[in-house]
């Protein structure tokens, strides 16, 4: 499936500072980057820290006071499967591979530990794992309410639990550390996304069952096959889209994702569609 995606973020900088930029969309056996441009407007000179992991940071400096424009464009061609979800199962943490390890412990703001007891009360006796993660999913969906602006960038999993109010970052921390507590890996995803009104960069999260990344998304308000996929990490720590050292004031951020095929058809989780969805 092909789509155009595209990202524009406007910064008044105020003094010499540096960028590292998390907004191009990843080159991956699932997702070609078919097309490709990238522009900072006063011009600087920007590198790309591929060696950084599978993430494609972008880091620049600004050794002057400006008006910084930022813009980037793509078309992606995204693939996908479909497994049924009886087939995804949990796997014994003695054959997993250890790059996952990482993704079952608590991190920043997703903390596990402390929803170990709330998670085992509401999902610890589904035996399936797509199946508890499709659970915990809804309830998330069911009991948190998306409101714009109620929550900032030190709201936790724990928190979100606590005032059932966030927004897609919140939802998405809440799956992972539920998963997590369940003994899932669990891992933040962040993408442009079809269909998401108002657009913006998009979170949901990706769990680790039957030897997949299967992707949920509790806020349910995009197609799941109509992610570009930017990042993936612990949490939105790994994955944030911009990372800035100086003083410097954001003024707009947009992002927006276009189907460039000729046709689409939705695909959502629900009890006709038992199928996770990996990207493959």
């Amino acid at each position: 499936m092909k789509f155009s995606v595209s990202g524009a973020l406007s910064y008044e900088v105020r003094s010499a500072a540096t960028f590292i930029l998390n907004i191009h969309a990843l080159r991956t056996p699932a997702q070609a980057v078919l097309e490709e441009t990238f522009s900072v407007d006063p011009y600087c000179k920007s590198e790309e820290l591929s060696s950084y992991g599978e993430n494609r940071y972008v880091r620049f400096e600004v050794t002057k006071p400006a008006y910084l424009n930022i813009n980037y464009h793509a078309v992606i061609d995204t693939s996908f499967k479909q497994t049924a979800g009886d087939l995804l199962t949990d796997i014994p943490v003695i054959q997993l591979d250890t790059k996952v390890l990482p993704y079952f412990f608590p991190s920043r703001y997703c903390q596990s530990d402390k929803l170990f007891r709330f998670a085992h009360n509401k999902f610890g006796k589904i035996t399936n794992a797509f199946e508890k993660v499709m659970a915990l999913t809804d309830w998330i969906h069911d009991n948190v309410e998306y409101l714009s602006g109620s929550t900032t960038s030190q709201t936790s999993a724990y928190d979100t639990v606590t005032e059932q109010a966030g927004v897609c970052r919140d939802f998405a921390h809440l799956g992972i550390a539920l998963c997590r507590a369940l003994d899932i890996p669990a891992r933040y995803f962040t993408g442009y996304a079809y269909q998401l009104n108002p657009p913006d960069f998009h979170a949901c999260f990706e769990a680790f069952i039957g030897h997949d990344w299967v992707i949920f998304d509790a806020t349910k308000l995009v197609p799941l096959n109509g992610l570009v996929k930017i990042a993936t990490g612990r949490d939105a720590a790994d994955a944030a889209i911009a990372t800035i050292f100086g003083d410097v004031n954001c003024t707009f951020i947009s992002a927006s994702c276009q189907l460039a095929d000729t046709s689409f058809e939705p695909f959502y989780y629900d009890s006709n569609n038992p199928y996770g969805l990996t990207y493959l």
